[in-house]
Parts: C-alpha cells; structure tokens; sequence
C-alpha cells in the first residue's frame, strides 16, 4: 500500500504476478485545528483486462468515501465547513510524497453537507481519477512467454489479412468508357451536374484551380490501380497505361419501363439498356420518385458485374432520405444535429448523388468483380471510398465533414473544382500504404 498523504486524489499503480494494484488515497484534517490527520485509502486489485471494470470498481469506491466524508464534515455545531480542494504540485506522480511536503494550512477536503457544488466536484474528481489510469494503462502484461506478445490493454489491431489489401483480381485500366441510363424524370440542370463531373474526371481542363475533381481521380490511379498493373506486370502480363474515365453515352427511360418499385435484381437489367462498353462502367441513377431495395435503409448506391461488365447504381435521395444520403448538404438522421453546408450547385439531391457517383465509381474501377481492392467479406466490402465514410477534409469526424473551401460568393462548401467553373464535394479515399483517409484540402 502506498504511504498515507494529506491531500486527496492520489493515484498509485504497482504491477505483480500478472495483475496490477490501484490505488487511491484520500485524507483530510478537521477544522478544530487537530495535528493529525484522517486518512482514507482503498486499494481495488483489477486484472487489467477492462478498464471499464476498473472504472466501475473506482466509481463504487469514490462514492463510499464521499458518504463516509459527508457524515464527518459537520462541526460540533452542526455547520457544514467550507469545501477546499487544493491541488498540489505532486498530484500526478505514482509514489505519495512525504507528509513534510504538504501543506498542513490549507485543508483539503472538508465536505458540505449536501452541496451541490461537492457533487459537481465528486464526479470531477471520478473523471480526473479515470483520465489518469486510461494515461497510465501502458505498464499492463503482455501475453506470450516472450515477452514480445500483444498487451492486453493496447489498442486492437488487425492482422494484415484484414486490412484493405489487394486480392489478386482484376481492375480496370487504360480508357474507362462510362455509359449513363437516367430512369425517371432528371431536369437538364440535374443531368449536366453529374455529366460535368464525370467529364471532369479526365485531365483538368487549362486554367482549372487546385484541388480538383481530376486530382482526386489520380488519387485512385496512384493508391489502387497503377498497382494492380504493377503486380499484373510483374506476373508477365504487361501492364497497363494509366486509367482515363470516357463519357461513352447517355440513355433515357423517362417513363420508368419497369416501375417505380425496384428490387437489387432488376439493377442488371436496367445497366444492359445502357449498353455498356467492354472494359467500362454502366451507371444507373434513378429519380427521386423511385423507390429501390434497401435505398436509405443500408446504402445510397452500390455497384456490382453481370455477364462480365461492371455496373454501378446511385438514387436521388432528395425526397426518400436526405439527411442519409445528401449530408453534409441536409441535417442527418441522427448524431449531431449541425447546421447543413450549402450545396455547391445549388441541389442538395445532386450533390448528394455526386458524393455517391465518386464512391461507387471508385469502387467499380479498383474491384469490379469482387476480387479487387477491398477489406472485409467480400460480399460486403470496405472499398477506396467506403472505408472513409463521412470524410471530406482534415479533421472529420462523426458528425463534421472536415476542413472545406468555401465560395466567397455563394456560401458553398466544396473540396474540387470541376469543368464548367463547377465545384464538388468528394469523399476521402483510403490509403491502403499509411492506412488513413487520404483528402484533397
């Protein structure tokens, strides 16, 4: 056990036989001015297996001392004494000091009877306590004889097999001819914003400031499909030139020939009308009126192959679900409610489909038959975009797309600049080489 101190909030840990010791100590002075001191100590002996465990154990313990002290911290004349809390230059250390090295003017804890302000300092005082053992969770045991095991309190992380890696398969490369089928009604203005972007993602027209969207699509050239080329080249195969998305051609279904009530199924069918190019991408994107199989319940968009092409299929979720599948542009569904960016072309449907174009196109190109670039089951992959969701610019988390330009004149966040003077919002990709979400700003 640790040496008795006058002040409170002491953390001591001792490592022995494969579990270690925690300790906190507490003491305090009364006020009638006696030299000695009451002291309280608890010591909860944990397996370091969960620190969840141990902050539940520290928390039953913290609660019995405050009782303990609030039955003692009135006076002979039933008066609360005043609550002080110090705190010394020795706090943080693993060894108490001496008693000469504390005050033995001041006192550090005397409870007010049923204060508020001591509740408000009770559960400070928790927090404090936990955020030093979470610091101090390193010194806990490793597994394996050797000593080179895993710790059992470190951070998980997954075997290489689990990362996102490549599989050995097929992507694709060279000229990438993009087919379009609108089904259902998309006004001119709708249609030129996806056409402008994928018309973008070729070489930067001259003039065209940085970031953009042809940027952002070298991106993936470089991380995913210039390295397949690479292993495919080094098998005898020969490698391929860097890849190039085409706008082929653009069909219309205005009056929505298989209904407005689609299944996953049906997606094949609808990419055959586009009559897709060998080597490219047949992509389908239906209105906001029709309604798709688990669109807005568990995807905005997805892609897939039949008889040997790569299709992909994106909804306008402007009317189903916008704050899923159009945020940061619309409020989400839930988490944090912050304000919605502007929309950078002025529809939050659009630019809401363009996020999920950039997706699955980057997830058609770098595994368009499922034995690509991907992380997890193969049935239900993490991709180039996918595995970064929600990210947008540096410093993205849950709930905050990250660092975004902003256009000084329309209020609009965007992250590349396309052809036509247009803006857009693209999604991170992952870096299968550093692991983490590479973005444009």
């Amino acid at each position: 056990m640790p040496q008795q101190s006058n002040y409170l909030g002491q953390v001591a840990f001792e490592q022995e036989n494969g579990s270690v010791d925690w300790y906190l100590t507490a003491s305090s002075r009364r006020r009638e001015g006696k030299e000695a001191s009451v002291a309280r100590s608890f010591a909860v002996r944990e397996s370091p297996r969960s620190l969840v465990q141990l902050s539940r154990t520290l928390g039953k313990r913290v609660k019995m001392f405050s009782k303990t002290r609030r039955a003692r911290s009135s006076d002979d004349n039933g008066e609360s004494a005043p609550y002080k809390f110090p705190v010394p230059r020795h706090f943080f250390r693993t060894t108490p000091p001496p008693l000469s090295e504390c005050s033995t003017e001041t006192t550090p804890l005397a409870m007010a009877s049923a204060s508020s302000s001591f509740r408000l300092r009770d559960h400070a005082l928790f927090f404090l306590v936990l955020a030093f053992l979470t610091s101090s969770a390193r010194p806990s045991v490793a597994v394996g004889g050797n000593g080179s095991g895993r710790r059992l309190m470190d951070l998980y992380r997954p075997p290489p097999s689990d990362l996102l890696r490549y599989h050995d398969g097929a992507v694709l490369s060279g000229d990438i001819p993009v087919s379009v089928l609108w089904y259902g009604h998309f006004t001119p203005a709708q249609k030129a914003v996806v056409t402008d972007f994928l018309l973008s993602l070729s070489a930067a027209p001259q003039g065209t400031p940085a970031p953009s969207v042809s940027q952002w699509w070298s991106t993936i050239d470089r991380l995913y499909l210039s390295k397949a080329n690479t292993a495919v080249g080094k098998n005898g195969a020969g490698g391929a030139k860097n890849a190039r998305v085409v706008l082929a051609r653009q069909v219309s279904d205005e009056a929505c020939s298989l209904g407005k009530r689609l299944k996953l199924s049906q997606l094949p069918a609808l990419a055959a009308r586009a009559r897709p190019v060998k080597g490219g991408v047949a992509l389908v994107l239906t209105a906001d009126d029709v309604a798709v199989e688990s669109f807005c319940m568990s995807r905005c968009g997805t892609h897939g192959s039949a008889s040997g092409a790569a299709y992909a299929w994106v909804g306008n979720p402007a009317q189903q679900c916008p704050g899923q599948c159009a945020w940061p542009f619309h409020q989400p569904l839930y988490g944090p409610q912050t304000p919605p960016l502007v929309a950078p072309n002025g529809d939050v449907g659009m630019d809401g489909v363009v996020i999920n174009v950039a997706s699955v196109l980057a997830g058609a190109v770098s595994n368009p038959f499922g034995d690509g670039f991907y992380q997890g089951d193969r049935a239900a992959p993490l991709e180039a975009a996918s595995a970064c969701p929600g990210v947008y610019g540096k410093g993205a988390y849950p709930g905050y797309a990250g660092e975004l330009l902003v256009d000084k004149t329309t209020g609009a966040s965007y992250n590349a600049n396309g052809a036509h003077g247009r803006k857009y919002l693209l999604p991170a990709l992952f870096d299968p080489d550093t692991a983490t979400c590479a973005t444009l700003v």
